[in-house]
C-alpha cells in the first residue's frame, strides 16, 4: 500500500516550494520526492475537503517582502493556484481551516497578529477580522519585541486556540458564523516557556502544549464549558545535561491517547511522552532524527510508521512505531527532502 504526503519547506537554498513523497507501507520506505507546486517558503499546509490547499505564501518585489498565502486546487493532477491573499511584512507561520464554518485561521509570528478569512464558493478568500494581543511579554530575547502568535487551530468544541510564544500565554476564543473573534480566556505559562504548539486529547479533556524556547511539554486540563484551560503537569522535552540551543518544536498524539510526540531542534530528536488517563507524562524515549532541525513531523494512517524532515540537512527520516510501548525504531535515513518543515497527509 501505498500513502502520500504533502511536504512544506523554506525555500532559502534549494527548495522551489511544496513537494509530494509516497510512502510504501509494506516495505517501508519512502520514495519518490516529487516537486508539486512553486511557492515562496510554503512552511505550513492547511487541506481542505473540497481538494483545496491553503498555504503560506512569501513573495520578494523589487525587494519589498510580501507575506499571506496561496490557494491551490488539488482536485486534478496538477495543482491550480486560484488565488495569492498577500500583503506588505511577513508571512504568516501557521494555517489552520474551519471545515464547519468555511473560515481560514493564519497566525503571523513576526506581525503578532491572527487573521481570520472567510472561504467562498470558488475556494478564494475574504479577510473577516484580525486580533493583536497587547499583553507584556516574557524575559527571553526572543521575546522582547511583542506578540508572537506560532499556532492558531480549533478546540475540540470549535473554539479559537492561539499559542503566543512572545507572552507566554495560550488564548481562547469564540468564533462567530461569519468569522469573528471575542476572547474567552488565558492561561499563563512560566516566564520564557515560549508555547508554539498544542494538541487536545478530547476524551481525557487535557491538552499539550509545546514550550519551544524551555523545550517543555505541559499537560493543560480544558474546562469545555468555561472554555479554559489550566496547568496540571510541566515536563523537559530533552536530557538535563544538555546544555547547547534547543527549541521544541512541533507536537503529535497517538488516536489511543496514550502516547505524545515532540520533535528537538538542536538536539535532533522526537521525545515519545507516556500519557496516563489523567494527561500526565513520563518519557519512555529519545531517539535521533538522523538529521540536523527537525520541525514537524507526522504518522501514516494506521499510525504504525512516523515520518520526519530535518530542515537544515535536507533529508527524512522513517520510524516503525510500537503501538504498545509507543516507541519508534528507524528504518530509513537519508532520503533526500529539500529544506523540509511540513508533513501533512494528502488523504
Amino acid at each position: 500500500m501505498t500513502e502520500d504526503f504533502y511536504i512544506g519547506t523554506y525555500t532559502k537554498r534549494i527548495s522551489r516550494g511544496i513537494y509530494r513523497v509516497s510512502l510504501d507501507t509494506k516495505t517501508p520506505k519512502l520514495m519518490d520526492c516529487e516537486w508539486l507546486a512553486s511557492a515562496g517558503s510554503p512552511t505550513y499546509i492547511a487541506k481542505a475537503a473540497k481538494k483545496r490547499l491553503y498555504v503560506i505564501n512569501k513573495k520578494e518585489t523589487d525587494g519589498q517582502t510580501q507575506g499571506g498565502l496561496i490557494i491551490y486546487d488539488v482536485s486534478e493532477e496538477k495543482p491550480r493556484a486560484i488565488q495569492q491573499v498577500l500583503e506588505h511584512g511577513a508571512s504568516p507561520a501557521y494555517v489552520a481551516v474551519d471545515e464547519a464554518r468555511q473560515l481560514v485561521y493564519t497566525a503571523n509570528y513576526h506581525k503578532g497578529l491572527v487573521d481570520v478569512y472567510a472561504i467562498a464558493d470558488d475556494g478564494t478568500l475574504t479577510e473577516t477580522d484580525e486580533v493583536h494581543d497587547d499583553d507584556p511579554v516574557g524575559p527571553a530575547p526572543e521575546q522582547a519585541d511583542g506578540a508572537h502568535p506560532h499556532f492558531t487551530n480549533l478546540t475540540p468544541d470549535n473554539r479559537l486556540v492561539v499559542c503566543d510564544l512572545g507572552t507566554d500565554k495560550v488564548y481562547i476564543y469564540d468564533v462567530s458564523d461569519t468569522g469573528k473573534l471575542t476572547a474567552v480566556s488565558h492561561v499563563d505559562l512560566p516566564a520564557g516557556y515560549g508555547p508554539r504548539h498544542i494538541i487536545f486529547d478530547n476524551k481525557k479533556g487535557v491538552a499539550y502544549l509545546v514550550g519551544e524556547l524551555s523545550s517543555n511539554v505541559a499537560t493543560l486540563d480544558y474546562d469545555a464549558a468555561a472554555g479554559k484551560l489550566t496547568v496540571k503537569q510541566i515536563s523537559h522535552t530533552i536530557p538535563d545535561d544538555w546544555t547547547a540551543h534547543n527549541g521544541s518544536a512541533a507536537i503529535r498524539l497517538s488516536s489511543d491517547g496514550r502516547f505524545v510526540y515532540v520533535s528537538n531542534r538542536g538536539h535532533n530528536s522526537i521525545t515519545v511522552f507516556a500519557a496516563d488517563d489523567e494527561g500526565k507524562l513520563t518519557t519512555v524515549q529519545r531517539i535521533s532524527t538522523e538529521g540536523d532541525f527537525p520541525r514537524d513531523f507526522n504518522m501514516n494512517s494506521d499510525e504504525s510508521l512516523v515520518i520526519v524532515v530535518n530542515q537544515n540537512s535536507d533529508n527524512a527520516t522513517l520510524y516503525k512505531r510500537d503501538a504498545d510501548s509507543g516507541k519508534l525504531t528507524m528504518v530509513q535515513k537519508d532520503f533526500m527532502v529539500p529544506e523540509g518543515v511540513c508533513v501533512v497527509p494528502v488523504k
